[in-house]
């Protein structure tokens, strides 16, 4: 909400020397946030004159159309002599009284104006736009053309209003009253304790039965429907400068008189209005549920299909507006500029029902002025003073004749009252405020206070937010200071720490991070196209999602079954920033449905569920693991004087599973798979044993051509998914800290010679299994294959420590160890020493 402070100052006495700086300060102090204050005409220096066109000449031979104009500036230039001006604008003519800016002047943007020759001509200064005067869009698409009342030689920075400041205010979705300059102004009165000159306290005559005819059929939806009636309106009538002005500063664009009325009193009031050509409306105005199908074309020159949910304003041809949103296109009101301007409206001021607003504004997708604010709360008391202030204005600025006939459909209803012990604020804040205090505050804000040790608090009708005792303690509090509250550190009570759960967690991310990875947080979104470039088939579990009712985008209506996609477009995105040698992870939750979740049920909020309704939530949520995942790109090892380097590629992802899976005391066993998104070729399927049994943990590899091709990445990138919490399941639990042996350790090589189908995982399984206790640790240093060995054979080369914990190894007792070994896997794979 755009606040302009000249306009603030209509009802509150502000001291003269108060800034919009300063104003900003207390309403932060109070509460509101105030995000910015905008000078209005820093810089701007004159003379800039009101002027009238004395003569137009047309230049000739140029690209665009150039006129040579003289304008009587009266005695602004010094000499009373018209001033030759060069301008390429089109919408003004000789007699028209225009903005001129004379040499000598500077403009908003430190924009200095001399004499200079131009298109064959020399010309003393401008005849200004709004936009480069800093007013904004005032509709004219060019010139300002000026009444024809204004005098010539006028100073137009007075007259156009063009020094100011403006707040601008982030309205939060609980004060709809701060929508308005009545709201803002309440609050700059408590805030320099001022009193309020409060534009709603107006006369306002009684409802009596010769008013326009209006019928509710829905009272829930609208409990209040006020209608008046002007005649006589001069269609040639144009708004104001300071009404245009006022708009402008607020954000709002001058359209037609009648238009701007009604805007500049929602904009006074917090009231949205909607005025109607009373020759455009067939018989009586109703308020009803819309038809569903039913259609209308809104002001906006959109077609709109009708929701049953929808409340609609009708005459006897059906919807003539979207209630509290959007007028419809067949009341219109037509301008000055139609061939028959409106000379009679209905003004309709009414209150609705703001979730049935907030509803119908998102399925249109149609938000608008008169809808936030609806949507946020309407002081519907204000709704009769709105109406009589817009009757007001288009009698005085449009010639009008208000009709005596006054229209009020008013639903039965009870102001809110709340029951509140005088020492609340003081328990909620810690603070003692005393019973004096916290009912001066209360009363401030606009409330009935009754009452000693416990008061009854009747709420203003402008403040819909105010519903129990914790939002009357906040206001008391924020009014007396947030900063003047203590500052007291909390003592929660002692835990146990992480879980062993959330340890595995941290130690996988400090692995990764300590093995050049960085991580990246990406959404967990994701959408069927995105599946369908990773090669992921249909009948793929990862298919089947979990849509989203209001996704924060279209293009990714679904929650995340893999990692995958999010890192994948960080690495494309990293790598189109010029960053090509990239090692990124993430951990987080993915979510898997199996579509035989049951259908959750709305839980009560009057009471605390019971374990079977938590229960029953739970069972209908989808299964929630947390995955690990890594994507590598561009250089593994950098090269330098030390050496070359070397590419990242698929091994270099297998190992970061395994990295992972030490942090949980696991060894992972690595076999070739074909699955999406890997290289069929250059696939590992990672396995781990759980609940003593082998368990499909994870996928790693280098991805497919026609993924890095269709996700735009770079070539021969490698990725890498395990599942968390099944390696957890894998784990021994807590790990143990390695016990160091003192006694030497004994190292034997052996190179197996097998089928090239054998895994190596069965080969090393085999030896670990056969060489027993006195194993350390065994790996795998060479693969060769060639010509000696024969066609579809392989060599192994393994290195295999022993050591034992209590004495020194003889060299028989490591042979027999590595022999054992060595025999198991012969039995088990067929493995035979190269060279035997």
């Amino acid at each position: 909400m755009r606040i302009p402070l000249s306009w603030l100052r209509e009802y509150v006495d502000l001291p003269a020397t108060e800034t919009g700086r300063d104003l900003q300060e207390k309403l932060v102090a109070t509460g509101l946030e105030v995000e910015t204050v905008e000078q209005l005409g820093a810089g701007l220096k004159g003379p800039l004159v009101v002027g009238q066109v004395l003569t137009i000449e047309e230049l000739e031979g140029f690209k665009k159309p150039i006129r040579f104009c003289t304008v009587d500036v009266g005695q602004a230039n010094g000499t009373g002599e018209p001033q030759e001006i060069v301008c390429g604008a089109r919408n003004f003519a000789v007699g028209d009284k225009v903005v001129v800016v004379l040499p000598g002047a500077v403009l908003p943007g430190d924009f200095a104006i001399a004499a200079r020759k131009t298109y064959g001509k020399t010309s003393h200064g401008m005849i200004c736009s709004g936009d480069e005067l800093g007013m904004g869009d005032d509709g004219s698409g060019g010139i300002i053309v000026l009444p024809p009342e204004h005098e010539v030689g006028t100073d137009a920075i007075e007259l156009l209003q063009l020094v100011d400041e403006v707040l601008d205010i982030a309205v939060t979705a609980n004060r709809g009253d701060c929508l308005s300059l009545r709201g803002v102004a309440r609050e700059a009165a408590i805030a320099y304790g001022l009193p309020l000159r409060d534009p709603a306290l107006i006369d306002v005559p009684a409802p009596n039965a010769q008013g326009y005819p209006v019928k509710v059929s829905e009272p829930a939806g609208c409990d209040r429907f006020t209608a008046r009636t002007v005649t006589g309106l001069n269609p040639e009538a144009r708004s104001p400068i300071w009404l245009r002005r006022r708009l402008q500063k607020a954000g709002m664009r001058p359209i037609s008189l009648a238009v701007d009325i009604t805007n500049y009193v929602m904009l006074e009031l917090g009231q949205p209005l909607h005025a109607y050509d009373r020759s455009l409306v067939q018989g009586a105005i109703g308020v009803r549920r819309a038809e569903q199908g039913e259609k209308i074309t809104t002001l906006d020159g959109a077609k709109r299909v009708l929701d049953a949910e929808d409340l609609v304003i009708t005459d006897d041809r059906g919807p003539i507006g979207i209630a509290g949103v959007m007028g419809g296109a067949n009341t219109e009101i037509a301008d000055h500029e139609a061939d028959a301007g409106t000379t009679d409206v209905v003004i309709e001021a009414a209150h609705f029902d703001p979730v049935s607003i907030a509803r119908t504004a998102r399925r249109h997708k149609l938000s608008s002025e008169a809808s936030k604010r609806f949507e946020r709360g309407v002081d519907p008391q204000a709704a009769s003073a709105a109406a009589q202030r817009t009757v007001d204005l288009l009698v005085l600025l449009a010639g009008g004749t208000s009709e005596p006939g006054v229209t009020e459909v008013i639903a039965p209803s009870a102001p809110h009252t709340i029951t509140l012990p005088a020492d609340h604020p003081d328990k909620v804040a810690g603070v003692t405020y005393g019973r004096e205090t916290v009912v001066r505050r209360l009363q401030q804000v606009g409330c009935d206070v009754y009452g000693q040790d416990n008061l009854t608090v009747t709420v203003p009708s402008w403040r819909p937010d105010l519903v129990e005792p914790n939002d009357l303690a906040e206001e008391v509090i924020r009014l007396e200071g947030y900063e003047n509250l203590p500052s007291t550190l909390p003592r929660p009570p002692a835990g146990r720490g992480l879980t062993e759960r959330q340890r595995l967690h941290r130690r996988a991310g400090r692995a990764l991070a300590g093995a050049g990875y960085v991580e990246a947080l990406n959404y967990p979104f994701i959408s069927d196209e995105t599946l369908g470039k990773l090669g992921i088939e249909q009948d793929d579990p990862r298919r089947t999602t979990v849509k989203l009712v209001n996704p924060l985008s279209d293009e990714e209506p679904a929650l995340r079954t893999t990692l995958l996609p999010g890192l994948l477009e960080a690495l494309r995105r990293n790598d189109g920033r010029g960053s090509h040698d990239l090692a990124l992870f993430e951990t987080g939750l993915v979510f898997r449905p199996t579509g035989d979740e049951p259908q959750a049920v709305r839980l009560p909020v009057d009471r605390r569920p019971t374990d079977e309704e938590i229960a029953g939530l739970d069972a209908a949520l989808p299964r929630q693991p947390r995955h690990a995942a890594v994507v590598l790109t561009g250089a593994r090892e950098q090269a330098g004087w030390w050496g070359n380097g070397r590419p990242a590629d698929w091994a270099d992802v297998v190992e970061a599973a395994r990295t992972i899976a030490r942090e949980a005391g696991v060894e992972l066993i690595v076999r070739g798979d074909q699955h999406a998104p890997w290289h069929p070729g250059r696939c590992a399927a990672l396995f781990a044993v759980v609940d003593g049994a082998e368990t499909l943990v994870g996928h790693a590899g280098e991805l497919h051509p026609r993924v890095i091709k269709a996700l735009h990445l770079p070539e021969r990138s490698c990725a890498m998914e395990v599942d968390l919490d099944l390696v957890e399941r894998a784990g021994t639990g807590a790990l143990q800290a390695p016990r160091i042996s003192t006694f030497p350790v004994a190292t034997q090589d052996v190179a197996l010679v097998v089928d090239a189908s054998v895994p190596a995982a069965d080969v090393e399984k085999a030896l670990r299994e056969g060489a027993g206790e006195l194993l350390e640790s065994l790996r795998l240093f060479d693969v060769f294959t060639g010509e000696q060995l024969g066609e579809g054979r392989k060599s192994l080369a393994y290195a295999l420590r022993f050591r034992a914990a209590d004495r020194t190894l003889t060299v028989d007792e490591a042979s027999a160890a590595r022999d054992a070994a060595v025999a198991l896997a012969g039995e088990r794979t067929g493995a035979v020493l190269r060279g035997a």
